[in-house]
């Protein structure tokens, strides 16, 4: 699986996520998101997330990083490193966003998912959406995770709990529609300034900032 995805010099796929986050009371809410994601190895990275959280949209063109929240009117910009590898590291610490995902975008995905691993087991042969896959599974000292692999060696399910966490949540998303050979362009990734949309910092404690 990760050979291909490290070979694969652009791809999209659809996907959908559950999400376990505390609300004011210290419940834990789930909550429903879908993404759709376009990236063009080794500096070009788009997304649109939709659903129950904040909407918003990334762009990175390998030199700027963009969010967009549409429904508010806010954006943010910044200088980016220079490849893909560099920056979501980079963009998740100065701004907060998430990427679930992440290990699965780098250029060396094995080395990534491997890292820290204190135990691996296979479970056995599963079904996701109606898709025959091989089901694994790992523990690590922060999260124990899943991974669901279908006979063409494409992730079709990830479910992470996060361990050092209160209450250990819960983090699963499905891919659907994977493209290994996507017609993308340049201008796919890159940001335009919506008429009206108001900049803010990148991480800014504002009270509607991206998410």
């Amino acid at each position: 699986m990760s050979d291909k995805l490290a070979a694969a010099k652009s791809f999209t796929y659809h996907a959908r996520s559950t999400l376990e986050a505390p609300a004011k009371t210290g419940q834990f809410l789930t909550h429903f998101i879908e993404s759709e994601v376009a990236l063009q190895r080794p500096n070009k990275l788009r997304s649109s997330v939709t659903g129950d959280l904040p909407h918003y949209q990334f762009y990175y063109d390998g030199a700027t990083v963009s969010a967009l929240d549409g429904q508010k009117g806010l954006y943010a910009t910044s200088k980016a490193p220079g490849t893909i590898d560099e920056m979501l590291p980079f963009v998740m610490e100065k701004a907060g966003i998430d990427f679930p995902s992440a290990d699965f975008l780098m250029s060396n995905p094995y080395a990534e998912l491997t890292k820290g691993l204190t135990h691996a087991i296979v479970v056995g042969h599963a079904m996701v959406n109606g898709t025959p896959c091989e089901h694994f599974a790992y523990m690590s000292p922060a999260a124990n995770w899943e991974v669901w692999i279908d006979a063409n060696s494409l992730p079709r399910r990830l479910a992470t709990t996060y361990k050092s966490v209160v209450n250990f949540p819960r983090h699963q998303v499905e891919y659907l529609d994977w493209n290994l050979k996507p017609k993308l362009n340049a201008s796919q990734f890159v940001f335009k300034k919506p008429e009206g949309a108001r900049e803010i910092e990148f991480g800014a404690k504002a009270d509607n900032p991206p998410q």
